[in-house]
């Protein structure tokens, strides 16, 4: 099987079919292409739940902290701190994947209003060859009318030499 097939896929389609939506319609729902690309992603009709991170509880009031407590302070403190850094970085490689994403998706886009305008470049090349072909039918009425004519006057002229031939033989 060869590479396009594979990639594209070889069954046979209606593609060369006229129908019934060529006449100017569409079918275009709004909805789906201003559908988001995932139910989490943020938008202003799903802003999210703008849910937080808090690693320690609120301090409410002024208190004294024993040296356990502080020791437990600066471990966790080291902890989140480098887990902070760890993150951070992370998120950053994550933001460059959705935007690696966004290119890619953008690109193909691009790629399919490219598809699309070609498209109606190649219909317009048929439909004005349909139009040309169909001006062209009294011209081909007319050349089949005369052969016509050519064959039945001949028929007649040899209709004739026949009756002349046959009519001295008797």
């Amino acid at each position: 099987m060869s590479l396009q097939l594979r990639l594209f896929g070889g069954g046979k389609s209606d593609a060369g079919k006229l129908s019934a939506t060529n006449d100017g319609n569409h079918s275009i729902d709004k909805s789906k292409v201003l559908a988001q690309t995932d139910a989490a992603v943020i938008t202003p009709t799903n802003p999210g739940n703008f849910g937080s991170i808090r690693s320690v509880p609120v301090v409410p009031n002024p208190m004294y902290f024993s040296r356990d407590q502080a020791d437990a302070v600066k471990d966790l403190k080291k902890e989140k701190v480098e887990g902070a850094r760890i993150t951070k970085g992370v998120y950053k490689d994550l933001g460059k994947i959705e935007e690696a994403d966004a290119v890619v998706h953008k690109a193909h886009r691009k790629y399919e209003g490219s598809v699309a305008e070609n498209e109606l470049k190649k219909v317009r090349g048929n439909a004005s060859l349909a139009k040309k072909l169909h001006g062209m039918r009294s011209g081909y009425a007319r050349l089949g009318m005369g052969i016509d004519k050519a064959d039945s006057d001949a028929r007649t002229r040899i209709d004739a030499i026949k009756t002349k031939l046959t009519a001295g033989a008797n």
